[in-house]
């Protein structure tokens, strides 16, 4: 390597081992950047270190030097802290949909982000990642393509698959393609799903992105924009149970003071609540009412009922009663089965 260009890259080389090297409890010496720089064949005296950390620091670099023996430099500036890029590891492993090798990929190149000492307390973390992951890689395809209609306003086209059971994805509608204008990308129920709306039945529809195959832009422009600007994006979350339709109806539910919180986690702090005596409480919320929404009360058990409409509250005991009817068999039937 010539002298002049090696002389060029030896800031650069300097500024990359601080990033990866140091932390403020691992300071490297003026001693250690010299070795590090001969190892990529460049010869550096001390003067011309403390030249160059001079000149990283007037860069911008937040680049500390410690003066007590055996002294040194660290980074001690990044743009991501230690606890922020935990918080994004912990995002990434309870995506859903984010596969168990691109986890591993992504978490690696957050370990980046910090000083290989540091990493070691984002790699310790990836063997919790292996629960529920999605096998749908295409989804980051699917992301990006979606992504791309958006901006040059167009729509796509996909087939839509359901899994069989044989844990293959088969394409509903005998593979038939969907077309739709896509409008929104949000990640619920650790899913991410697209709202969209569908021409043919005129309302916004939502898609689980890793249920989707051979997506395309189309050449034909988005329609339905008048729909979606009227969609507040942040109730529909609050109303819809695991992404799943059903009529918007307003609910009166009656129950325990000490699911106060549950309510307010589920349908957000602006939902009606007022108290009922001293233990119970009185929610009015509007809701999605599907089969999932039934399960999610019934999970709370005894402690809330619905009071109010009458319509669903009758559909709800019938849920409930197609339930116990599934248990109704006699000991001899169980047996034979």
């Amino acid at each position: 390597m010539p002298k002049s260009y090696g002389q060029k890259l030896k800031i650069l080389y300097l500024a990359q081992m601080l990033m990866e090297q140091s932390d403020e409890s691992h300071p490297i010496t003026t001693r250690e950047m010299i070795d590090y720089l001969a190892t990529h064949g460049i010869h550096a005296e001390r003067k011309s270190i403390y030249d160059d950390m001079a000149t990283l620091q007037h860069f911008g670099m937040d680049i500390i030097s410690i003066h007590e023996k055996p002294g040194g430099y660290y980074l001690a500036g990044r743009e991501f802290e230690l606890a922020e890029l935990k918080l994004l590891v912990d995002a990434v492993q309870a995506s859903k949909f984010v596969t168990i090798r691109k986890s591993r990929e992504l978490i690696s190149k957050l370990e980046h982000l910090t000083s290989r000492h540091e990493a070691v307390q984002l790699h310790r973390q990836v063997v919790v990642a292996q629960r529920g992951k999605s096998s749908n890689e295409q989804i980051y395809y699917n992301v990006d393509e979606i992504y791309a209609a958006m901006a040059k306003n167009c729509n796509i086209r996909f087939q839509y698959c359901e899994w069989s059971v044989h844990k293959e994805l088969i394409p509903r509608k005998s593979g038939s393609y969907y077309e739709v204008s896509p409008w929104l990308l949000t990640w619920e129920d650790e899913n991410y799903y697209l709202i969209a709306y569908d021409s043919d039945s005129k309302i916004l529809k939502y898609y689980r992105v890793d249920k989707m195959l051979h997506l395309s832009n189309c050449d034909t422009p988005r329609s339905g924009a008048d729909a979606f600007d009227a969609l507040d994006v942040a109730a529909f979350s609050s109303k819809t149970f695991g992404m799943f339709a059903g009529d918007e109806t307003s609910v009166s539910l009656q129950c325990h003071a000490s699911l106060t919180g549950v309510m307010i986690d589920r349908f957000g702090t602006d939902v009606s609540i007022r108290p009922i005596g001293t233990d119970e409480i009185r929610v009015r919320a509007n809701v999605a009412v599907s089969r999932q929404f039934f399960g999610w009360l019934a999970g709370l058990g005894t402690q809330i009922r619905i009071l109010t409409p009458p319509e669903v509250r009758t559909s709800y005991t019938t849920y409930l009663k197609e339930i116990l009817d599934c248990y109704g068999h006699t000991e001899e039937e169980l047996h034979e089965a």
